[in-house]
């Protein structure tokens, strides 16, 4: 069979049609980066995968993330959705780690299991850089937010662990929900600045055992809002551990994202300072939602 096959996975859940859809490309020929790009834009998900061959190299497996405008050198819920797909799909045979070779580098993702299936998938992502801080009325006006909203203990900075994220710290849930993108405003930012993604977040949650609530707006790359981002999770719990967010040096948090939006999702993230340097691990679960052939 030459034809490629896809699958349509939710990432970041344990229920279907929920978490973040992804579409994940097995290419079982020779595929250019201009064909690739149509197929992401025709599904339209926020990220298509490309796995580009079965076999490992270089001790990993080539893979290629496109939004439906460009490819992206690495995103969250694209490469654990991924590595479902090898593990499930491909590989089968239990084992406990495995590598993505993505634009940005090599990224290990160990596996969980439960009952001999795969269960939370981990990713360990790039130590984190720390980028501009910014003056809180020029985001607040583009989210549509008064500083009253914002939680100035902390500041409003840009982080990178391989996509870069305007990490956003407000008060309340009630923050959270008001916030809405000016787009002539967002653009005229992000056209200023590395990072084009915006995540506010606060420690006040819709579900008592979940720790942080997250939001993502990345109108740049055609996203008007995520319902749940790995990478952007994984700048957050970097910013996390700088500014001692929760009083302690190792972390161990659940943060909900995509309530707002219908499309609820669940993410684990692991963060510590370990000789100098952060490390940081975000965690989910996928489910398969759909298989078939790109003719």
């Amino acid at each position: 069979m030459s034809n490629h096959i896809f699958y349509i996975v939710d990432v970041f859940t344990k229920e279907k049609y929920a978490g973040n859809q992804l579409a994940v490309i097995r290419c079982k020929k020779e595929i250019s980066n201009q064909e690739m790009q149509k197929i992401a834009r025709e599904i339209n998900f926020s990220e298509t995968s490309f796995i580009l061959s079965e076999e490992k190299r270089n001790k990993g497996y080539d893979v290629k993330i496109f939004t439906p405008e460009a490819e992206i050198p690495f995103a969250g819920h694209p490469t654990l959705g991924t590595a479902y797909i090898i593990q499930s799909e491909i590989n089968k045979t239990p084992i406990k780690e495995l590598n993505l070779n993505l634009q940005v580098g090599q990224i290990p993702v160990k596996i969980n299991y439960a009952n001999n299936m795969v269960d939370i998938l981990w990713m360990e992502q790039i130590e984190p850089i720390f980028g501009d801080i910014f003056e809180p009325n020029l985001i607040l006006d583009v989210l549509n937010l008064k500083i009253s909203d914002l939680d100035e203990r902390f500041p409003i900075q840009e982080v990178s662990t391989g996509l870069p994220h305007i990490i956003i710290p407000l008060k309340s849930l009630k923050s959270i929900k008001r916030a809405r993108v000016n787009k002539e405003k967002y653009f005229d930012l992000v056209n200023k600045t590395n990072a084009k993604a915006l995540l506010p977040f606060c420690n006040e949650t819709y579900e008592a055992k979940n720790d942080l609530n997250v939001r993502q707006f990345a109108d740049f790359y055609g996203i008007s809002e995520d319902p749940a981002t790995g990478s952007g999770n994984g700048c957050l719990a970097g910013y996390l551990i700088k500014y001692n967010y929760f009083n302690k040096d190792d972390i161990n948090v659940r943060v909900e994202q995509g309530y707002e939006i219908g499309r609820k999702s669940l993410l684990f993230l692991n963060s510590k300072k370990q000789n100098g340097k952060i490390i940081i691990k975000v965690g989910g679960n996928v489910v398969i939602i759909a298989k078939g052939e790109i003719l």
